[in-house]
C-alpha cells in the first residue's frame, strides 16, 4: 500500500470514529439504548430499582433528584427493560424554557415541530402550551411546556413507549 493510500485510510477511519450527529437524542451521556451502568455513571446519585408495577414498556427505573442540563437543574427518570435504556423523562422549571430550548436546537437541530397553542376556556383565562418535536425512525423526543404553570418537560423515548408504560399487565398489584 502507497504512502497516499495509508494517509486516505488513515483520514476515512478517522471520520469513521468522529462522533455521530447529536439526532440521538442524548442528554448529559444518557441515550436511547445506553445501558444501566452508564446511567449510572451519568447520575451517580441515582436510585435504579425495579418499577412498582408490571409493564411490557420497562422493568427498571432509575431516578435522580437534581441533574444539570445546560446549566438548569432538572430531575429525571430513565426507564430500562433488561438493562437498556427505552426512555427518560427530564422536568424544568419553566422559567428556563427559553436555555433548554436553546440547548436542545444545538444538541438536535432544528425541531421537526415547534408551536405555542392557545386552548380557549369557557369562563377561565386560555392555556398556553408551548410543544417541541424530533423524530429519528422510531425515535422521538417532544418537550412541553404549559406557559402558566412552574414545570416543563422533555420526554424522551422510542416505539410505544408512551402508551405502553403505564399499560399495566395482568399478575400487577
Amino acid at each position: 500500500m502507497s504512502a497516499s493510500s495509508e494517509m486516505n485510510l488513515a483520514a476515512i477511519l478517522a471520520l469513521a470514529l468522529l462522533p455521530l450527529p447529536a439526532f440521538a437524542f442524548d442528554v448529559n451521556g444518557i441515550g436511547l439504548g445506553g445501558k444501566e451502568i452508564e446511567v449510572k455513571k451519568a447520575m451517580p446519585s441515582a436510585l435504579c430499582k425495579a418499577l412498582e408495577w408490571k409493564s411490557d414498556a420497562a422493568d427498571r427505573r432509575c431516578d435522580d433528584a437534581k441533574v444539570s442540563v445546560a446549566g438548569v437543574e432538572t430531575r429525571i427518570a430513565v426507564f430500562l427493560k433488561a438493562g437498556v435504556v427505552q426512555a427518560y423523562d427530564i422536568r424544568f422549571n419553566v422559567r428556563e424554557l427559553e436555555r433548554v430550548k436553546s440547548h436542545l436546537r444545538g444538541r438536535w437541530g432544528t425541531p421537526l415541530a415547534e408551536a405555542t397553542e392557545v386552548i380557549a376556556r369557557q369562563g377561565k383565562p386560555d392555556r398556553k402550551v408551548f410543544k417541541m418535536r424530533w423524530e429519528k425512525g422510531a425515535e422521538r423526543a417532544v418537550l412541553v411546556a404549559q406557559l402558566e404553570k412552574k414545570r416543563g418537560s422533555l420526554e424522551v423515548s422510542r416505539g410505544n413507549f408512551p402508551v405502553e408504560i403505564y399499560q399495566v399487565r395482568e399478575g400487577s398489584q
